[in-house]
Order: structure tokens, then sequence, then C-alpha cells
């Protein structure tokens, strides 16, 4: 299986349990690995047989933005559904960190694998 990634992929979202969480947007970062065959993308240089990279990009962007979440954890399962179901990838590595969270760290998040690698 070949990876299509994305890299720290940053999107303003409202993100948090606090109040304050709920009144400012927070800047959250992904980092994707997809399971994907890029054979026939490569040998033929059609995108249409490629992960499109920049759509994926453009609908988390277009998601993410305007959802309201109180979880870091259920806006992950939700951009993993998303994936999996509307780009038909089999398998999914997802990093969604929210930086400044707490101030002694970088950052804080949770990374989730789902579907099966093969």
């Amino acid at each position: 299986m070949d990876i299509v990634y994305i890299r720290d992929l940053r999107i303003d979202t409202i993100i948090g349990i606090f109040d304050w969480e709920r009144e400012v947007r927070q800047t959250v970062s992904l980092d994707l690995e997809m399971g994907a065959d890029i054979s026939r993308a490569a040998s033929t240089e059609n995108i249409q047989f490629a992960l499109d990279y920049k759509a994926v990009s453009d609908r988390l962007i277009d998601f993410i933005g305007s959802s309201e979440f109180l979880l870091v954890e259920t806006m992950a399962e939700q951009v993993v559904a998303i994936i999996m179901t509307e780009f038909q990838v089999p398998w999914l590595r997802l990093r969604i960190g929210k930086p400044g969270a707490i101030s002694q760290a970088e950052d804080v998040g949770v990374i989730i694998e789902r579907g099966a690698r093969g």
C-alpha cells in the first residue's frame, strides 16, 4: 500500500469545552497519512486515478472551519469518516493537534488510525 500524506494542515475553528473556547476561533493542525494505490495514476499521469490531496484538504478546511466541536476526539472521528467514505480510503492515520492549548506544551491532541493497512 502506498501512502498519500498531508502535513500540518492548519484550520481555524471553534473547539474546546471552556466558555472562552466557544467564543474564539482556534487553530488546529492536521497530519494525514492515507492508504492508496498510486500505480495507475503514476503510469497514466491522470489525476482521476490519484487520491487528490487538494480535494481532501479543501473538504476538511470547509468541514472543520464551519464546525464547532467540544472535543478533538469527536473531530478526529468525523474527519476519518469523511475521508474513508467520500474518498474511498481503506486506511488512515490522523493526527489532530491544538497548538497552544497548554501553555507549557508546544502541542496537544490525538492520533488515531482506522481501517486495514494492507
